[in-house]
């Protein structure tokens, strides 16, 4: 036989190896009680929620209500889902003795358990289409089935179905000023000894940057955005703002009077407006979050587009801007479904993860050791923010060593709480390519893949003989 002929079927063997794997592992999945128990619930709750959520009354507020636990739902589930299958179908194979049949078999470790890792992945996949689809189809059909008014459809097009990119004014360089004010407390010794120097040096750059989004009676505010570029030039663009005051008004109500457009057509005295600047006179609630409404025109022919805020003198009060969400403009960059597959394309890379982290640790750890194993990456990259943020006081004596200790082992944990597509979807944020990009690059690509060859390492030159506990 030519030797090429030979290599040929020898790739068609170990492929049909790696498949004969896969679909076992499904197989196997699928006779197991707990995975049943999950989908049942999945296809009865589902369409529960969608008929009795009512979120905040509105259309807008049930729809997010509902994509937002159904997302979730999904989400815990098939992740539970994950794990459990995962860890079970290598360990149990070691723990009946299978693993010695399928040993002796034309077919290497490293290959068993890549069929494995397919088989796992193909049934999240196929789970999570399924699902996705039916949330999908439901919110699709609420506005339809809860009889809203062609003003209500309107609303929630503009709001909810659709993938509004956001831009967010840049932060003014003020690294210069906190030195100088940091040299100047120092001394005066007015340095508290309970922080460090990092946490002081933070807290001058917060101060700093407040007050230059911070404007007194009388005087404005200009954000300047370029390549704002609008999905369809008859669309509309939003500004989204939130206030807060120095001092409380009676009516906690502040008086505001907005430009957005072509600024610059005032900044250098143009005599013919080219694009037109709409003027808004408003009276908003403070630390409550608004919208303001824009026809797309509004921005230049090269993707200019300013927004103005102007402290009325009335108010007698210092009008600032959070510096997270303090304001934004938003613009339809994307459809509503193709966003929806961004969502579930994080989902499926957070899967994928879960899957190789779980046939990894199942290689040397028995069933339960390597399920709680499990549990516990996943219960702590779902609240990485908040464990990082909790280190960071740690400051002083053994509390430092051990932060140091910690930051650099929890960097290898993924972060799901920093990448939830389900806040991108309420909010009608777009989910861009770079997002979408970093995910798949670093929770895949990286830390999913060093996880997988330690486990394929391990149990290559593991004794499978031996018992293990």
């Amino acid at each position: 036989m030519p030797p090429g002929r030979m290599s040929r079927v020898g790739e068609s063997s170990k492929m049909r190896s790696l498949w004969a794997v896969a679909k076992n592992t499904i197989a196997q999945a699928v006779r197991m009680k707990v995975a049943v128990i999950f989908i049942i619930l999945l296809i009865i709750l589902l369409p529960v929620m969608s008929f009795s959520m009512p979120g905040d009354g509105t259309l807008k507020g049930r729809l997010q209500t509902f994509v937002s636990y159904g997302l979730g739902l999904t989400n815990l589930l098939l992740c539970l889902l994950t794990i459990i299958v995962s860890t079970y179908t290598l360990s149990s194979d070691i723990k009946k003795r299978q693993i010695y049949t399928i040993l002796t078999k034309p077919i290497r470790r490293f290959e068993l358990l890549c069929g494995k890792l397919l088989g796992v992945i193909l049934l999240d996949l196929v789970l999570l289409v399924v699902f996705c689809g039916v949330i999908y189809g439901l919110a699709i059909s609420i506005p339809a089935i809860s009889g809203a008014d062609e003003q209500q459809i309107e609303g929630v097009n503009n709001e909810f179905f659709t993938a509004r990119a956001t831009l967010a004014p840049a932060l003014v360089d003020v690294s210069q000023e906190v030195r100088e004010k940091y040299q100047q407390l120092r001394k005066q010794g007015q340095l508290p000894d309970t922080l460090s120097t990092a946490r002081v040096i933070a807290e001058l750059t917060r101060q700093k940057e407040l007050e230059k989004r911070a404007v007194v009676p009388g005087n404005a505010l200009v954000w300047e955005f370029n390549n704002v570029r609008p999905f369809e030039p008859n669309d509309r663009i939003f500004v989204r703002f939130k206030y807060d005051v120095s001092v409380n008004p009676p009516d906690l109500s502040v008086f505001g009077r907005w430009l957005v457009g072509d600024y610059r057509q005032y900044q250098f005295g143009a005599v013919e407006m080219k694009t037109p600047i709409y003027v808004f006179d408003r009276k908003d609630l403070i630390r409550t979050f608004h919208e303001i409404v824009v026809p797309a025109d509004a921005v230049a022919s090269d993707g200019y587009l300013a927004v103005v805020f102007q402290n009325i003198p009335i108010n007698d009060t210092v009008v600032i801007f959070p510096l997270e969400e303090g304001l934004e403009v938003l613009y339809k960059a994307r459809s509503f479904t193709s966003n929806f597959i961004w969502a579930a394309s994080v989902i499926a890379a957070r899967l994928i993860f879960l899957a190789a982290l779980g046939i990894s640790v199942s290689t040397w750890l028995s069933f339960p050791v390597a399920i709680l194993a499990c549990l516990v990456v996943y219960f702590t990259g779902s609240m990485s923010g908040f464990v990082f943020e909790s280190l960071a006081f740690l400051t002083v004596g053994w509390g430092r060593f051990y932060g140091y200790l910690a930051r650099p082992v929890l960097r290898l944990l993924p972060q799901f709480d920093q990448f939830n597509p389900t806040e991108n979807m309420v909010s009608a944020r777009l989910l861009g390519w770079s997002f979408l990009g970093y995910v798949f690059g670093v929770m895949v690509c990286i830390k999913a893949v060093i996880i997988w060859i330690l486990g394929v390492v391990i149990f290559t030159y593991r004794e499978v003989a031996k018992v293990t506990v």
